[in-house]
């Protein structure tokens, strides 16, 4: 396991995402929290097309003054299945609500499958983790073109998955239920994987006392922070019925950034592919049946105040840009 560095050297992170209004707390904590250094972003369509959100990760880029950090547009479509976003949610534009601002920050001219096998291949080995918030189309086209990223690769910690309910069908979580081949591919490939799912992201909600929290420091990136879970948590009533709502993304990076946020169990994962009922559900084996490896660290349970706290602290240290 190799989860977490607090109080050492920040672990070096790239985004693989798909912006969405979860998917911008998360790069806004990778930005500001000093425990990861953010190297690249890179996008994939899902929650929407992929033009919508790699504008979006440009918009939160240039609303949190992030330079130096590379974004690149990936695969627009599922490996093999047609693509499915999630408008219900995350409305038209990909992250209804705050006015989006015109994007200052380029986009890097590579494929983003590009940009994910450059940054592990161009760093030593094991000092890049990676961190899909998304569909895991980006990371299996890496994985295919390029196997050696494998063995170099730290970890991959990625929001994705649960091994007790869906969210978009009753066994399948959107993010797998999108491209569940790739996320075979991701699950079985030999590299640290811990999942990150909805049984650990539905502890993490945005309560109204979490929201004037942010509301209280003050700053428009803030304020882009508040406005994005207004329109997400009354989206999340109307479709799921919330009272408030669950925060997926930003889980995984601070599982990277202090892995005391959460528990985990290990276990074997594998993916279903061909169910009429259940394709896309990650079939969560923890007892080793058969002889499988327990080789993925699956998330049980949330530090729910600690979480927020970094995420508290990372909007903070933001400031103004």
């Amino acid at each position: 396991m190799t989860a977490g560095n607090r109080g050492g050297e920040p672990r070096r992170i790239l985004i693989d995402c798909d912006p969405g209004h979860d998917d911008a707390i998360a790069i806004m904590l990778a930005h500001g929290d000093p425990g990861v250094q953010l190297v690249g972003i890179t996008t994939v369509g899902g929650n929407q097309t992929l033009d919508k959100v790699t504008h979006n990760a440009r918009v939160v880029a240039t609303v949190c003054g992030m330079t130096g950090v590379p974004i690149a547009a990936g695969s627009a479509v599922p490996l093999i299945r047609p693509i499915r976003t999630a408008a219900a949610i995350h409305g038209e534009s990909g992250m209804d609500g705050p006015v989006l601002p015109e994007p200052t920050v380029p986009l890097d001219d590579r494929h983003g499958v590009d940009l994910i096998i450059d940054t592990v291949m161009d760093n030593p080995p094991g000092s890049i983790t990676l961190v899909p918030t998304a569909p895991l189309t980006n990371i299996a086209l890496a994985v295919r073109k390029c196997p050696a990223i494998v063995e170099r690769v730290a970890e991959v910690v990625l929001m994705g998955g649960g091994y007790s309910k869906g969210n978009v069908t009753p066994a399948a979580e959107f993010n797998i239920a999108v491209d569940p081949e790739a996320a075979q591919i991701v699950f079985t490939a030999p590299w640290q994987v811990t999942m990150v799912g909805i049984d650990l992201t539905h502890q993490a909600l945005a309560t109204p006392a979490v929201q004037q929290r942010i509301s209280d420091i003050g700053t428009p990136a803030a304020q882009f922070v508040v406005d994005l879970l207004a329109a997400y948590g009354a989206n999340y009533r109307a479709e799921q019925g919330f009272g408030d709502p669950p925060v997926h993304d930003p889980c995984a990076v601070a599982r990277v950034i202090d892995p005391s946020v959460m528990t985990v169990r290990p276990a074997h994962v594998e993916v279903e592919l061909a169910g009429r009922l259940t394709a896309g559900m990650t079939v969560c084996d923890f007892l080793g049946r058969d002889g499988a490896r327990l080789d993925t660290d699956v998330a049980i349970t949330l530090d729910a105040p600690a979480f927020w706290d970094l995420v508290v602290d990372a909007i903070t240290a933001i400031g103004r840009p």
